[in-house]
């Protein structure tokens, strides 16, 4: 076999690895963006534990087939990154589409959520949900604003006891 042929397996396998482990992936066509803007937004995505890459788009096609991924392939025309989010489902998606509404110069053509092909305004609705810290710490302030209130509700007919007894007691 060519050596070019081995290249092009090796970074087959490397996006396979990389979309199976991933929660959500937001394909973007990049055209338009320059090396600046380039560079800040593969830094926002480091700081969130996502990866963004180009690779081919022949390559991407053959790794999402071999993983069992339907996607049409005229999604993949023209220029495609692609944002990879292992941990938070939210992330890349956030990142993208908030890139999109400052420059307008990128585009979302689709997205892989949990194995999952979706298309781009799924992507955007996904962009509109909080975090999963946010969702967490909503969750357990309802939690606790739950417990706080049962335990007034519990209290309240020896309080009111008390109080009576009380106001008998200085009469």
């Amino acid at each position: 076999m060519s050596a070019n042929l081995e290249a092009k397996k090796l970074v087959v396998e490397e996006i396979k690895e990389k979309f199976s482990k991933a929660k959500t992936i937001a394909f973007v066509d990049y055209r338009g963006i320059t090396v600046g803007e380039d560079t800040e937004l593969r830094r926002k995505f480091r700081e969130n534990g996502c990866d963004y890459k180009v690779y081919k788009n022949r390559l991407m096609l053959k790794a999402l087939s071999d993983l069992g991924i339907e996607c049409p392939a005229n999604y993949f025309e023209g220029t495609t990154a692609v944002a990879i989010g292992y941990e938070d489902e939210v992330a890349p998606a956030k990142i993208v589409c908030n890139f999109v509404k400052e420059n307008n110069k990128m585009a979302i053509k689709f997205g892989i959520l949990n194995g999952t092909s979706v298309d781009a305004k799924n992507i955007e609705a996904l962009a509109t949900l909080p975090s999963k810290e946010e969702l967490v710490a909503k969750l357990l302030g309802t939690l606790n604003n739950t417990a706080s209130s049962l335990c007034r509700v519990l209290t309240a007919p020896s309080r009111g006891l008390v109080v009576a007894l009380n106001a008998v007691a200085t009469k």
